[in-house]
């Protein structure tokens, strides 16, 4: 069984061979297989660490090729539902001169969204030892409600549970809805990572330090807050600090969060006392934002997931 799961969408992202133009300006696209959580697994298990996906995608082709995705980067699909009720979600992403993006969805509803608790594969998180979800799982039911179940099995087995809020305000009905789920979802994890834009749209506070501390919890054992080639930084219960990113020449930022996410949680899979060695800990996010960095020098999500090697050789 997986020592890391992602729950949550997968869909397939439709990536503009041009830089630099909207939607309906970009002539031609590519087809890239993406979600947040499942480039996570996907992320983690090319860093050599064993990881699965528990989600549901359209009984379509776009849905088995997503599944064929996940096998060969040898990601564990026994946990991924199929229906033929909804087909698999589709976003198309325009992305600027500088690589940041802007997305469009088609979802309504979309395979992703009818994941129910009973889909939820109990005994593979019972094995696992760090469970890892998104906030777009949670808009709406019967997936939002798979999701706490996950949560809740979890808890029971005493993993470590890692959140990623990962927002997405045109799939929300408010940015007030999104607001108030996120911040619901934040005392279930222990590691949550944010980007910079996110904390301070979950706070209405621009102060890093501050806004981590306005949304603490007693459980809670890492915050870390990226801020794209500013680097990470990160809150602990009595300290924070702050590491920078490796400068690279960015083409596509799509999948850099989720590559910084998976590079984090194959060193904890590997050893969860780095929580406990701040030292050990900026190293193991140094070697985060390497990941991250990597990813945006190259188009899509998941085809952009860097190999244990290439991070350290950036790294030096």
């Amino acid at each position: 069984m997986p020592d890391v799961l992602a729950l949550g969408e997968m869909l397939i992202d439709f990536v503009p061979t041009t830089p630099g133009l909207g939607v309906e300006g970009t002539p031609t696209w590519e087809r890239v297989p993406g979600g947040a959580p499942a480039n996570v697994a996907v992320g983690v298990a090319r860093l050599g660490v064993s990881a699965g996906f528990l989600g549901k995608v359209g009984d379509d082709p776009f849905g088995h090729l997503l599944a064929a995705t996940l096998r060969e980067n040898a990601v564990d699909v026994r946990g991924l539902c199929f229906t033929a009720t909804a087909r698999t979600a589709l976003a198309f992403v325009a992305l600027a001169a500088d690589g940041e993006r802007d997305f469009v969805f088609y979802r309504h509803p979309s395979a992703d969204m009818l994941y129910a608790p009973d889909d939820v594969d109990a005994a593979a998180i019972a094995s696992a030892r760090i469970l890892h979800f998104g906030s777009i799982s949670a808009i709406s039911e019967p997936s939002r409600s798979a999701t706490l179940r996950a949560i809740e099995i979890a808890q029971q087995h005493q993993l470590l549970i890692s959140f990623d809020p990962n927002l997405r305000l045109p799939l929300w009905s408010s940015a007030a809805a999104a607001r108030t789920t996120i911040r619901s979802l934040f005392p279930s994890a222990h590691v949550i990572k944010v980007s910079v834009e996110e904390l301070e749209f979950l706070t209405g506070e621009a102060d890093i330090e501050r806004a981590a501390r306005s949304l603490w919890h007693p459980a809670l054992r890492l915050l870390a807050v990226t801020q794209g080639p500013g680097g990470c930084t990160y809150v602990l219960p009595a300290a924070s600090g702050h590491v920078p990113a490796p400068s690279v020449q960015a083409s596509d930022t799509t999948g850099a969060g989720d590559s910084f996410t998976a590079a984090l949680l194959a060193q904890l899979a590997a050893d969860p006392a780095l929580l406990d060695q701040p030292a050990a800990l900026a190293a193991a996010l140094r070697f985060a934002c390497a990941a991250g960095a990597i990813t945006t020098t190259r188009r899509g999500a998941i085809p952009a997931l860097p190999t244990r090697a290439e991070i350290t050789a950036l790294l030096g």
